[in-house]
């Protein structure tokens, strides 16, 4: 990966755009490149982001439009393009359109001799991540989705709320795919340092709560999108919690999607689960022990996404 800090982000939408406005606040980049099909868009959102460095905490960062030539030397691309979820839709239902479109934008970033990481945000984004991987040709662990990372957010506030706990101190993952699949392993919840489970034994909560919980966190991004037609803000900063895990090599454990090889009984595709996170993209996968339970929760998740694979990316790649 290069040393410089650049990141290109491919996509000016309003997840893109999050995202890009986080690094106002916190920094850690060097350069910020935008693109986009619509190029006086890209052009307007550089200007109003310079207008905000000199409040920044890092003023000289490097805001501008390009093409996809400026990928050459960038560290990391971030993808969010796409067509957006509709409401009554699934991120599922996306697959075919995304799978052309991400694979354009793909093949052009190769194009540029681009090296560096892979992180992709658009939906579906297991399925999407996939797609990256096999057009870019790069090593698994440089291609890394946004998986279950905002899902994992959305679980933990709503944890912190009914337990009276800062979110900081929940350690609670979701896993599988970003979608109605998806499922959390209570076993691995802990507050601080005491499990989720006992826990709530000890204070005589019921754990059909947890079911609850979860339904919600299921339930949010249609909840959100039915109220403001998309959802942003949440995983605008959980991208830039990804790009600055990678760039400041910190080995964190985030749930992403990864490339599956056997560590949880299936290979050949991404899907969330929790990784360490560092310079070189995915350093290794967290392999949790899941109960019998848990493990057909992630099979069922595992094989949604094959179905999709066969009969919607595949095809649409070899068109």
């Amino acid at each position: 990966m290069h040393e410089k800090r650049k990141l290109v982000l491919v996509g000016t939408g309003f997840v893109g755009m999050s995202m890009a406005y986080t690094f106002i606040s916190t920094g850690g980049l060097d350069e910020l490149v935008l693109i986009d099909l619509d190029t006086e868009k890209a052009i307007g959102e550089v200007m109003d982001l310079q207008h905000a460095l000199p409040y920044s905490h890092q003023a000289k960062m490097v805001i501008k439009a390009g093409g996809y030539e400026e990928c050459g030397d960038a560290s990391i691309v971030v993808i969010t393009a796409g067509a957006p979820q509709k409401p009554g839709e699934t991120r599922l239902d996306l697959t075919a359109k995304n799978t052309r479109i991400i694979r354009s934008i793909t093949e052009q970033v190769m194009e540029s001799g681009f090296n560096g990481i892979f992180i992709i945000a658009s939906n579906p984004v297991d399925l999407m991540t996939l797609v990256v991987s096999k057009v870019s040709g790069l090593p698994h662990n440089r291609v890394i989705g946004s998986g279950t990372i905002l899902d994992t957010a959305r679980l933990r506030h709503l944890m912190s709320e009914y337990l009276g706990v800062s979110s900081k101190n929940i350690h609670a993952y979701i896993m599988g795919e970003h979608g109605d699949s998806s499922f959390v392993p209570w076993v691995h919840a802990y507050v601080g340092c005491k499990n989720l489970l006992e826990l709530l034994d000890d204070t005589k909560r019921n754990l059909s709560d947890l079911h609850e919980i979860y339904y919600q966190v299921q339930q949010s991004a249609y909840e959100i999108i039915n109220r403001k037609r998309a959802t942003y803000y949440g995983i605008g900063l959980a991208l830039n919690r990804l790009v600055l895990a990678i760039l400041d090599n910190e080995n964190c454990i985030l749930t992403v999607s990864a490339y599956q090889n056997g560590e949880y009984g299936h290979k050949g595709f991404y899907t969330g689960v929790p990784a360490v996170i560092n310079r070189q993209g995915i350093q290794s996968i967290v392999k949790l022990k899941l109960t019998e339970s848990d493990q057909d929760k992630f099979d069922n998740s595992c094989e949604t996404l094959k179905k999709y694979i066969k009969e919607s990316v595949e095809p649409t790649l070899e068109e």
